[in-house]
C-alpha cells in the first residue's frame, strides 16, 4: 500500500461545492485507509479541509510549509505534525521525500506547478511514484486534452502520458497508486 500520499490543492475553494465535497471525502478515505496526508501545511481554501477531513477521521497528517507561508498566518497549527521550512523549493522536495504517490486536487497555478514539476521529476527518474488527478467536476479534462494535443505535436511520449493516472473517485485513484508499478521508459530516446 502507498501509505503516504502527497496532495497539491487549492488555498481557496473554487466556485463548485463539489471540490469541497471531493476534498472532504479524499481526506476521510485517506484516514480510513490508515494512509497519511502530506500536503503543504495550509489552513485555508482545500488545502484546509483535506487536512480537517483526515484529522477527523482520525487519519494523521504532515503539513510542510514555507516560513513565509507562516508570517502571513496561513499555516494549520493543528496537524499531527507541522514543518516549518525556508522557502517553496525547499518545501516541494520535503513533500516529495515524505511521499509514496501525489494527487493533485482541483486548484490554481500553484497546483499546477507542484503537479508538472514532481511528473517531471519521475519522467527524469528521481522517484517512481505514481502521480494522478481526482478529475473532480471534470476540472482536469481540458488539461487532458492539452496534454493529448501536446502527444500529438510530438512534444511528449504517449507511453509517458499514460503514466499520469485519472479518476473522479478518490477510491478509485488510491487503487490505481497501490497496483502502480514503475515505468522504464527509456527516458533518453527519441
Amino acid at each position: 500500500m502507498r501509505k503516504n500520499i502527497c496532495v497539491y490543492c487549492g488555498a481557496s475553494t473554487g466556485n463548485n461545492p463539489a471540490y469541497t465535497e471531493a476534498a472532504q471525502l479524499l481526506g476521510q478515505t485517506i484516514a480510513q485507509q490508515g494512509r497519511r496526508l502530506i500536503y503543504g501545511g495550509g489552513n485555508k481554501g482545500l488545502m484546509g479541509i483535506l487536512a480537517n477531513a483526515v484529522l477527523e477521521a482520525g487519519g494523521e497528517v504532515t503539513g510542510v510549509i514555507p516560513e513565509r507561508l507562516v508570517e502571513a498566518e496561513t499555516a494549520h497549527h493543528g496537524l499531527t505534525e507541522l514543518e516549518i521550512v525556508p522557502d517553496m523549493h525547499i518545501r516541494k522536495a520535503r513533500m516529495s521525500e515524505l511521499a509514496d504517490g501525489f494527487i493533485a486536487l482541483p486548484g490554481g497555478i500553484g497546483t499546477f506547478e507542484e503537479l508538472f514539476e514532481v511528473w517531471t521529476w519521475s519522467q527524469i527518474g528521481y522517484h517512481t511514484n505514481p502521480v494522478g488527478l481526482l478529475n473532480i467536476n471534470d476540472f482536469y479534462t481540458p488539461m487532458s486534452s492539452f496534454l493529448q494535443h501536446v502527444v500529438d505535436e510530438g512534444f511528449v511520449r504517449q507511453s509517458y502520458l499514460n503514466t499520469l493516472l485519472v479518476s473522479s473517485s478518490a477510491t478509485d485513484l488510491l487503487a490505481q497508486f497501490d497496483q502502480y508499478q514503475p515505468h522504464n521508459l527509456d527516458r533518453w530516446a527519441k
